[in-house]
Formats: structure tokens, C-alpha cells, sequence
């Protein structure tokens, strides 16, 4: 058995420990939020948070966060009021949608460790993470308006 806490909760897994963390915060705990796209760590669908950083689900094996913090984009906030979240909205960000949870997430982990990035420091945060839709003025829009509204909270 395999403890993993994801999103505040304890689960206990019994399933092959190189299972990539997608499946099963996917098909064995039922968080559908996080999306497959390449299954290499290229494109970036499948970012969830492990002890706060960014990490690519698709290719990290279960055994490997056992015992640690697992967030989803379920988990970010309860109720879809994360700045991210709101700023997603209101910039018009998503079109097909398939990349947003992996956005959000980076961007996320930008702002928890640089609360004001800098257009740089966003392009080179969010660099890896592929919106097939092209949208990526407006990520930078809803990143820097997520930044002001979370400085202006402080």
C-alpha cells in the first residue's frame, strides 16, 4: 500500500509502485482534473504540485510522492476562488480548455515563490507548458492580474 495525501486528504493506494501519479489521482482516486497529453513531460497538461513544486504526473511513479503533498487543480481552492482561477476568467484565458489545469498550476508555483514576476519571469516559468490554442497573451495577462490582485490581499 501506498500513502498519498492529495489535496488534504489520505488516501492508500494498492497498485504497481512505477504507475505514473496521473493514473492514479485519475483512474484510482477519480480527481479528473488533471489531463494527459504526451505522457513524455512535454507539454505540460499533467502539472500538479508535490511538497508545493510543479511536477509532471505523467512521468512521475507513485513511489516516488509517497508520503508527500499532492495538489490538483481540485485542490487549489475549494471553491474556484484562487486568484489564478478568477483572473482565468475574467482574461478570457481558456478556449479548448485541455491545457488550463497544467497552466494554472505552473503559474501557481510562479506566484508562490515570486508573488510579483516580472513578463520575463512568467514567459520563462510557463515556457514548457503547451496551450495548442495559442493563448498565451492571455495567460500572461490573467498571471500579472492574478499578481496585482494577490498584492493587493497582503
Amino acid at each position: 500500500m501506498i500513502q498519498l495525501y492529495v489535496n488534504g486528504n489520505q488516501y492508500s493506494v494498492d497498485i504497481d509502485p512505477g504507475t505514473p501519479l496521473l493514473w492514479v489521482l485519475r483512474d484510482t482516486i477519480g480527481l479528473t482534473g488533471t489531463k494527459y497529453g504526451c505522457g513524455i513531460a512535454a507539454c505540460g497538461a499533467c502539472t500538479v504540485h508535490v511538497d508545493g513544486e510543479p511536477a509532471r504526473a505523467c512521468v512521475t511513479p507513485v513511489s516516488s510522492v509517497a508520503g508527500k503533498h499532492i495538489t490538483t487543480i481540485e485542490g487549489l481552492s475549494k471553491d474556484g476562488g484562487h486568484p489564478l482561477q478568477h483572473a482565468w476568467i475574467v482574461e478570457e484565458v481558456p478556449q479548448c480548455g485541455f491545457c488550463q489545469s497544467g497552466q494554472i498550476m505552473t503559474a501557481a508555483a510562479l506566484l508562490a515563490r515570486n508573488p510579483r514576476p516580472t513578463d520575463t519571469d512568467i514567459d520563462d516559468a510557463m515556457s514548457g507548458i503547451i496551450c495548442r490554442c495559442g493563448t498565451y497573451q492571455r495567460i500572461r495577462r490573467a498571471i500579472r492580474r492574478a499578481a496585482q490582485s494577490k498584492v493587493k490581499e497582503e
